[in-house]
């Protein structure tokens, strides 16, 4: 049985959500936790590669959860709008229907929009990795080629540093530079779909955590319609509930949105923690379901 986990998009506060999540899940199930981690294949697209780069490398859920409450970061405040943005995003895009040209479009717009410098971006990145090494488990991490608008996967076998992967699945349009790798530039794996989760496609357990909640609206890679491509009871979705939302706050990339976005994702796992074992199908039988 081939099970996967969908990590998705959502800024530093996504990071700290879906660390909250994983770790609420491991209080009351640590062995569910530690199989959803060890998964056959993560996949991880912005926020999520972040967090996948970060549970795949061996550090403790629990140490990596704490990690947000530190007073200490490295991240970069910005001032970001997202009603302002997602109104700039549909005016590049406004009339196209074709999915490369609007990545093309949006390829564009990061390649020309003045940010920070890359290689200090590309250093907040790495202080997020506990290790710089790919993990020995299948990991596959989205990004998109600003030219061509073409999704590239990043996976050990790219001959790809992990943390020019990262950097570039976490390149948002507008708001980070686009990451040069190879001499291509890449941005954002968000831009074709926020989970690409399709391309978990063959695998027959599919978990895939969000912090988007569910009626969000999706301009392109809708997530409901990905879940299509699966069979019955293939897929589950965790996502953010009002609580969550009211955690991220206004600028979900803001370092002081951690503290309450980790605990809101918390309370999600922990609520969720005993649903998913069911789901999961571990292949031995988890200690709390022989107690019951």
């Amino acid at each position: 049985m081939k099970r996967s986990l969908v990590l998705a998009g959502g800024g530093v506060a996504g990071i700290a959500w879906e660390l909250g999540v994983l770790f609420g899940i491991s209080e009351l199930e640590p062995e569910l936790a530690e199989s959803i981690i060890s998964a056959d294949l993560i996949i991880g697209t912005s926020a999520g590669s972040a967090v996948a780069a970060q549970i795949s490398s061996g550090q403790d859920l629990a140490a990596l959860y704490e990690a947000q409450f530190s007073a200490e970061s490295n991240e970069i405040m910005i001032d970001f709008d997202a009603t302002t943005h997602a109104s700039l995003v549909e005016k590049l895009i406004h009339g196209s229907e074709d999915d490369i040209e609007i990545r093309q479009a949006i390829g564009k717009f990061a390649m020309s929009t003045a940010t920070i410098e890359e290689e200090q971006r590309r250093s907040v990145i790495a202080t997020r990795l506990p290790k710089q090494e790919w993990p020995a488990q299948a990991l596959w991490i989205t990004a998109v080629d600003a030219e061509s608008g073409e999704l590239e996967v990043f996976t050990s076998d790219s001959g790809v540093q992990l943390v020019d992967a990262v950097s570039a699945s976490c390149a948002v349009p507008g708001i980070w530079p686009p990451a040069t790798i190879g001499g291509r530039k890449f941005i954002d794996g968000g831009v074709r779909s926020t989970t690409n989760a399709d391309l978990a496609i063959g695998s027959d357990r599919v978990l895939v955590i969000t912090p988007s909640a569910p009626d969000a609206p999706y301009r392109w890679g809708s997530l409901e319609n990905e879940l299509q491509s699966f069979g019955p009871d293939t897929t589950r979705v965790l996502y953010a509930n009002t609580s969550s939302q009211a955690a991220f706050g206004s600028n979900p990339f803001s370092p002081s949105s951690r503290r309450q976005s980790a605990i809101a994702g918390r309370a999600i796992g922990r609520a969720s923690a005993e649903g998913l074992v069911s789901f999961w199908v571990l292949r031995a039988p988890l200690k709390s379901e022989k107690e019951r």
